[in-house]
Parts: structure tokens; C-alpha cells; sequence
């Protein structure tokens, strides 16, 4: 019987990847670059991880990186964190907009979810979302 293994597409990021990512897109959208030391002080993480995630993130090319230097995204890159943030945005706003979750614990979890759910499935929890804005009205 032969064994089949899943491989992970070298495009497809993991959770921490695409946290990350976030992460570089929100402070370059802030400061126009980032640094080692801004994105560890952002995720509470230590350099070392961050340099590792830098690593990766370049070799995907989805960040111009170089050890001591300025970081900045790729066109691939921005427009695959720009999809991650809209993900982050639908989830924190279904949860405060139909769950009535406060927006604390809304942001908490819409960070941790939005790394992990399907375009289709936040397709629909948007157009629900959008629904239950209409009827509030």
C-alpha cells in the first residue's frame, strides 16, 4: 500500500507566517519599513524567531529582507498580506457585529481565526454579516 503525504504548497504560509505578515504590513503601512525590532516588539516575540520567519518569508518572496537592514513586502507579498488583513477585518467584524462580542475579545480572536479559515466560509460569514447590517437598519 503506498502512503501519500501531504505537502504544503511552498505559496501556502503557516498561522505564524501570515501573523507575520500581518504584522510587517501594518508597520510598513505605518513607518514605510520595518525592523526586526519592530515586528518582535509587535508579536511579543523574541529576534531570533523573527529573523527565522524573515528567512522563510524571503525565500517565498514575500519580503525584501537583508540581516540589518530595512524590510519591506514584495507585490506578492502585500497582496497576500492585504488578504490576510481582510480576513482579520470580516471575523472581528461578524464577531462584534452579529455576535456582539466586544471588540477586545473580538480582535483577540479574529487574529488567531483569520490565519486559519477558507476564502469561501469568509466569503459567506461577509455576506452574513452584511445581512444582519441591512436588517439592523
Amino acid at each position: 500500500m503506498m502512503k501519500m503525504k501531504m505537502m504544503r504548497n511552498n505559496d501556502e504560509l503557516s498561522s505564524s507566517q501570515k501573523g507575520y505578515l500581518e504584522a510587517i504590513f501594518h508597520i510598513v503601512s505605518d513607518k514605510r519599513a520595518a525592523r526586526t525590532k519592530d515586528i518582535a516588539s509587535r508579536l511579543n516575540v523574541c529576534s531570533s524567531s523573527v529573523t527565522t520567519a524573515l528567512h522563510s518569508l524571503s525565500h517565498k518572496g514575500l519580503i525584501n529582507y537583508a540581516p540589518y537592514d530595512i524590510i519591506t513586502l514584495t507585490l506578492k507579498g502585500k497582496k497576500m498580506a492585504k488578504e490576510i488583513v481582510w480576513s482579520h477585518e470580516v471575523l472581528r467584524s461578524f464577531f462584534v457585529n452579529v455576535l456582539c462580542v466586544d471588540e477586545v475579545e473580538a480582535e483577540k480572536n479574529a487574529y488567531k481565526m483569520s490565519h486559519m479559515v477558507s476564502r469561501k466560509i469568509l466569503e459567506r460569514i461577509r455576506e452574513v454579516n452584511g445581512e444582519r447590517r441591512r436588517r439592523a437598519s
